[in-house]
């Protein structure tokens, strides 16, 4: 079968038994929510001026999104095991579309905070059950459709964040308000939205003591506990990176905000294929061999970053750094294949939760230091970060799925 056959007959076993209407709309939910959470690092320098905010205000408010939306994810498990996802990813999308209401209308920093917080709570309910009715849907090619659903998120992010850098020019405010009834559309499809059966019961326990202590039981297997901190590193040097990006570009190397903003969005262009591609080689030959493929860019492009300037040599290596991308695809289509089916939502969430909450401290701590007129040194550390964690992938198994129960 040649390249074009097999993409064929890749898109019509994921559109097959009208699953695909389903991934479709809800691919479309995570590219809106996750380019919202991308447009705030375009309108930070809009945002510190009016609200005249420091470099570490300025991170705080970028760290305050994936604190909530870390500290969401748990209870976004628990809810999608007990009442199932649509009603979950419904919730996230109506929070999300008030708290943007709060902060464009917000007439102080005070306010401008709170409302941040809400749109990273709003945020966090969605990813769990997204993955987890993936998993469902799609038991034998969850690599696939949770690569399909990523590389759709990366095309919010690469769009939404360009939009806003043109929009910016009016108003920053305007710069999210115009994401607003687009949300409202996105969640009419969610609630119209035809899903066959679940393949797993509904959990019928509370967030308990016991049941919490169940969970985290079966969460301390080695390996699940590896795959733990890869994903917090590489959450927390996304974040990191993704906060200050636009900044650096306009503070040290002397782009503008809309040259800045196009390469930002390149960054995110690249995943578009690159998670895809992630998912096709975790199903192929698993997390073992396929993630340090795709970790192994972001460590040189990181290590560059300081001694290159110009607009062509840094899109280069942006697209470099941007490989990482695709890391998300196949560590967390391991995990919905990997945690036990009653308690997958809730596992997946806790592990999700505790690495973007350790990860949400880089943005602040990168400010404080990129203040002190240290942006190079930071990238260089970031570099460090992502070669010590592509050698711990070695500490992985060799085959796709060990026993955790």
């Amino acid at each position: 079968m040649n390249v074009f056959g097999t993409i064929r007959h890749e898109v019509s076993a994921l559109w097959a038994e009208g699953k695909g209407k389903a991934l479709i709309t809800i691919a479309l939910g995570w590219g809106l929510l996750n380019g919202t959470r991308m447009i705030y690092p375009v309108l930070l320098p809009s945002i510190s001026t009016e609200f005249d905010l420091t470099l570490t205000a300025a991170g705080f408010l970028v760290t305050l999104i994936w604190v909530s939306y870390a500290i969401g994810q748990v209870p976004g498990g628990v809810l999608a095991d007990r009442y199932g996802e649509r009603t979950v990813l419904l919730a996230s999308v109506a929070i999300v579309t008030g708290a943007l209401l709060v902060v464009v209308l917000a007439p102080t920093a005070s306010l401008l905070f709170v409302g941040t917080a809400l749109v990273g709570l709003g945020l966090s309910l969605y990813p769990v059950a997204r993955i987890t009715i993936l998993s469902e849907l799609y038991p034998d090619r969850i690599g696939r459709a949770l690569g399909v659903t990523m590389a759709t998120g990366d095309t919010g992010q690469t769009l939404l964040p360009l939009a806003a850098g043109v929009l910016v020019v009016g108003a920053w405010q305007i710069g999210l308000a115009f994401i607003i009834p687009l949300l409202v559309v996105v969640g009419l499809l969610l609630a119209r939205m035809s899903l066959p059966a679940t393949t797993h019961e509904r959990s019928n326990d509370d967030l308990s003591l016991q049941r919490l202590t169940y969970v985290l039981g079966e969460l301390r297997h080695p390996t699940l506990l590896t795959v733990g901190v890869l994903l917090f590193v590489y959450i927390g040097v996304l974040q990191t990176f993704s906060a200050f990006y636009p900044t650096y570009l306009i503070n040290v190397k002397g782009f503008s905000p809309a040259a800045a903003s196009g390469l930002f969005s390149v960054f995110f262009a690249v995943g578009i294929v690159a998670k895809p591609l992630a998912g096709v080689a975790y199903d192929a030959i698993g997390i073992r061999r396929s993630l340090p493929l795709v970790l192994g860019g972001a460590v040189v492009g990181f290590a560059l970053l300081p001694v290159l300037d110009g607009f062509w040599p840094l899109a280069l290596d942006t697209v470099l750094i941007s490989t990482m991308l695709g890391s998300g695809a196949i560590t967390q289509s391991y995990l919905s294949e990997t945690i036990p089916p009653e308690i997958e939502g809730t596992g997946l969430g806790a592990i999700r939760s505790g690495a973007s909450l350790l990860g949400s401290t880089g943005p602040v701590l990168f400010g404080a230091v990129a203040e002190r007129g240290l942006f190079d040194t930071g990238y260089l550390l970031l570099a460090v970060l992502m070669g010590l964690v592509t050698l711990l992938t070695l500490r992985l198994p060799s085959d796709r799925s060990p026993d955790v129960a």
